[in-house]
């Protein structure tokens, strides 16, 4: 076929995209003997347009999924949508359209814009998780988990967003606002569902040292959520009451300086050990405290402040008696919300200490160096590991001997124990929204009188969401949405078959997302989440791409959900990916990250409209390595677009010329030039795709496009041929970033299958060695120059060069070379004296 000298990416774009979908060239398992891929990017919430963000996201395993396509791999590359959630309900209030049909609205635009851009998606294993047919299983997992004790009800004190009207979880709540809607969050006690993540808590700490291919810093900030402290707690028995507080402290060797103990304020033994003259400022310190969310007392800048209570406590080691004070710093949900304080030992204690004019007591020396002065005059605390002063029988012995030993001491008298506390805590998933997961539990009084809940059998699963009438429904304070639904709250109890009510919460969307990639291998498997057969074959996900805001949140959660799928028979995987890729975000012209609020959205659809798809995808790879942030630029994006002209332009100009020609004997001169160009580019993409650097792989394709220009018009037969291979293998190597003109090049030049479903060639080892090769120069050790020498160059040709550089000759003229030292195809050294 004869090639248009203009390139019109949207004259072509359309046409290969059909192509792609009518051959079935993505669709996973047509390859049932090869080595698998599942490739994945954490699926889209469809709550608006695609932006810059969701492009680059779904690139980076575009670029995965075509390249192991052509490596021989059976590619699993599937996409769907995280549905449920609240910024449909919201959209729900504000316009007076169900959340049902916005979603669908939504994921219909999403999808057009998605395939506008030749994503190589498998569409047959698409997903919806706000379809019956998806949710279902998430409340058939709630009932299995139910039944081994990792779902219970309690009744707690929560994160409630003021403008979502809502429990969000721990991880959703920043700087003190909900991070959907930024309305202030605030403590509120009431009774919620909780997954019990934390029976895996050691499991999941543990597992990390395993994520060799997963960032350091989302395994670091896992670690840090996880939290284990080892250490003990020990019983401070209080003064003239019936009561001991536990602490638990990761310092007992430091528990003979201990000066004050402090409690939440919140804690339940507040009230009973307050002595009356003190009751009224702690009541109102407790009542402000109170008012303020965990952010406001628990930030860095927030001020460490306190109030006497006016009772003691015993330490179990002195005997002496200690006040106890309530404080700000201090929370009754972690450890035991009591804590001893060793103002000596501890930077908290010690600025909390010289606020309220309490005893600092040194306990611990450092094993060398200079002591430190009595606590009186101590100017700041000393934290390190050391060596026991005044500490009784404990004297004299190190830190690490010493905690063991007092722990012992603690259990013998039954006064405590060494223990394991951890920072993260059980996952509060049930939402007071209707756009959701309902949860299968219904409350009958005569079964259930108390209200632990009764579930739904198996068998009448799904319990589906109602219709509503929005405005009804949704607007409004109070009850959850459904509870206002008597047509589908009211129901019969499956014991006694009488008068009952449906649980009116629904689930978290992390719930959704949670499984979802597993889902995606059977997504039509109706006998359970999905076949044990398919997770066989492709479990676990090979490549994962999403943003590293989710570390602590669905990355966490998805890793605990798995072990709960291998413990049900489901899964052989204790891990859900094994490599992970965090792309940076996408940054507006005015260099602020992409948002509606600040009006910098750059549309996807805009840029492919003006200058086709390829562009789009190419320009989005070539502006950065995936994981770091980048500057929109419209001149870059015009630049790119030049690039695939002068692609398209060295294809179309050479085509009726080389095409079809043929040589079998030797090349030399250009058109050996033209085959080195063209296999080195082939070895540099190649590698540059395995390494995650995009970039660098299209800077190659640029370079070798410029030797193929320079070149010049190809003669003889040798020389056509050349250019015509080179041209050929121009397709390939733009195949994973720009598919589309990739497609339409190959086929002009001879091509009768798609490019992408052909084999990545191999390039060829005597063409990728260079004929020069670079030397580091070194004088005494010390690089002086580099100088570049013919490849096959001995070691006098070498040394003449080296010698003949200026700064060399300055470095050993005047001076004696009493060595030369020759590393073949490496470095020289001159040892002069």
């Amino acid at each position: 076929m004869a090639m248009n000298e203009r390139y019109e990416p949207q004259a072509i774009e359309g046409k290969w995209q059909t192509r792609w979908d009518e051959a079935g060239i993505f669709r996973a398992g047509k390859r049932p003997g090869a080595p698998k891929k599942y490739v994945l990017e954490m699926l889209p919430y469809p709550s608006g347009k695609m932006h810059m963000g969701h492009v680059r996201n779904y690139l980076i395993g575009d670029v995965y999924s075509r390249y192991f396509l052509m490596r021989g791999f059976d590619v699993l590359h599937p996409m769907g949508w995280d549905a449920f959630g609240l910024p449909a309900e919201n959209a729900a209030i504000k316009d007076g359209v169900h959340p049902a049909v916005r979603t669908e609205e939504n994921i219909a635009s999403f999808k057009k814009e998605i395939k506008s851009l030749g994503y190589a998606y498998d569409w047959d294993r698409e997903v919806n998780t706000s379809k019956p047919e998806y949710y279902r299983w998430n409340q058939w997992f709630f009932i299995q988990m139910l039944e081994r004790g990792l779902v219970y009800r309690r009744f707690s004190k929560v994160n409630w967003c003021t403008g979502c009207h809502t429990v969000i979880a721990n991880e959703q709540v920043k700087d003190g606002v909900c991070e959907r809607c930024d309305s202030p969050v605030v403590d509120r006690e009431m009774p919620e569902w909780a997954f019990r993540i934390t029976r895996y808590s050691q499991d999941l700490l543990d597992a990390l040292d395993t994520l060799k291919e997963w960032p350091d810093r989302i395994t670091s900030m896992q670690r840090n959520w996880i939290g284990r402290s080892d250490g003990a707690e020990a019983d401070f028995r209080v003064q003239g009451h019936d009561a001991s507080l536990r602490v638990f402290t990761t310092r007992i060797d430091t528990i003979f300086g201990c000066t004050y103990v402090v409690l939440a304020p919140d804690h339940k033994l507040v009230a009973k050990v307050t002595t009356p003259e003190r009751r009224a400022d702690v009541e109102a310190f407790a009542k402000r405290m109170a008012a303020q969310s965990k952010t406001e007392r628990l930030g860095e800048d927030a001020e460490k402040e306190g109030v006497f209570t006016g009772a003691y406590a015993v330490n179990p080691f002195t005997g002496q008696p200690v006040p106890i004070w309530i404080a700000n710093f201090v929370v009754s949900d972690y450890g035991t919300g009591a804590v001893m304080s060793v103002p000596a030992h501890d930077e908290r204690d010690f600025a909390f200490a010289r606020k309220y004019g309490l005893p600092v007591k040194v306990v611990i020396q450092p094993a060398t160096g200079d002591k430190l002065p009595e606590g009186g005059k101590l100017e700041a605390a000393y934290t390190e590991y050391g060596v026991l002063v005044d500490s009784g029988e404990y004297t004299g012995q190190t830190s690490e001997a010493a905690r063991m030993a007092m722990a012992a001491k603690l259990e013998k008298d039954g006064q405590g124990r060494a223990t394991v506390t951890y920072r993260q805590k059980d996952w509060g998933f049930s939402r007071q929204r209707y756009w959701g997961t309902p949860i299968p539990i219904v409350y009958c009084e005569k079964c259930d009188p108390e209200r632990h809940g009764i579930p739904v059998p198996v068998d009448q699963l799904p319990v589906r969401l109602p219709e509503i009438d929005t405005q009804a429904v949704l607007t409004g304070k109070g009850e959850p949405p459904l509870a206002k639904v008597p047509e589908w709250v009211n129901t019969t109890c499956p014991k006694c078959g009488g008068p009952a009510r449906r649980e009116a919460e629904t689930m978290d969307t992390f719930v959704d997302s949670c499984w979802y990639f597993a889902r995606y291998l059977s997504p039509r498997y109706d006998a359970a989440p999905f076949d044990p057969k398919e997770a066989q074959r492709f479990l676990p996900v090979d490549i994962y791409v999403g943003g590293p805001e989710h570390a602590v949140m669905h990355l966490l959660y998805f890793r605990f959900w798995t072990r709960v799928m291998k413990l049900l028979g489901l899964s052989p995987v204790d891990e859900p990916v094994t490599r992970l890729i965090t792309q940076g975000i996408v940054n507006g012209p005015d260099g602020r990250k992409m948002s509606k609020r600040w009006g910098n959205v750059v549309a996807p659809a805009s840029i492919v409209q003006k200058y086709g798809a390829d562009t789009a995808r190419t320009y989005v790879l070539f502006a950065g390595p995936p994981e770091r942030d980048f500057d929109w630029s419209d001149d870059q994006v015009e630049g790119v677009f030049r690039f695939l002209k002068r692609v398209w332009t060295l294809a179309a100009t050479h085509h009726a010329a080389v095409a079809g020609v043929t040589h079998d004997g030797a090349y030399e001169g250009k058109a050996l030039e033209t085959r080195r160009a063209a296999h080195k580019c082939l070895k540099r993409v190649g590698e540059a795709i395995e390494r995650l650097s995009f970039n660098t792989a299209i800077a190659g394709i640029m370079e070798c496009v410029n030797a193929l220009y320079a070149v010049g018009t190809p003669e003889t037969p040798a020389e056509k041929a050349a250019m015509a291979e080179a041209v050929r293998m121009l397709a390939v190597v733009l195949t994973p970033f720009a598919p589309h003109i990739a497609d339409e090049v190959a086929e002009a030049y001879g091509s009768k299958a798609l490019t992408v479903a052909q084999p990545w060639p191999d390039f060829d080892p005597a063409l990728v060695v260079d004929d020069v090769i670079p030397y580091a120069v070194q004088v005494n050790g010390k690089l002086r120059a580099e100088i570049r020498v013919a490849a096959d160059a001995g070691e006098a040709d070498v040394r003449a060069a080296a010698e003949a550089d200026e700064k060399v000759q300055a470095a050993i003229t005047g001076k004696t070379v009493r060595k030369f030292v020759f590393v073949p195809k490496r470095l020289v050294n001159f040892v002069v004296g």
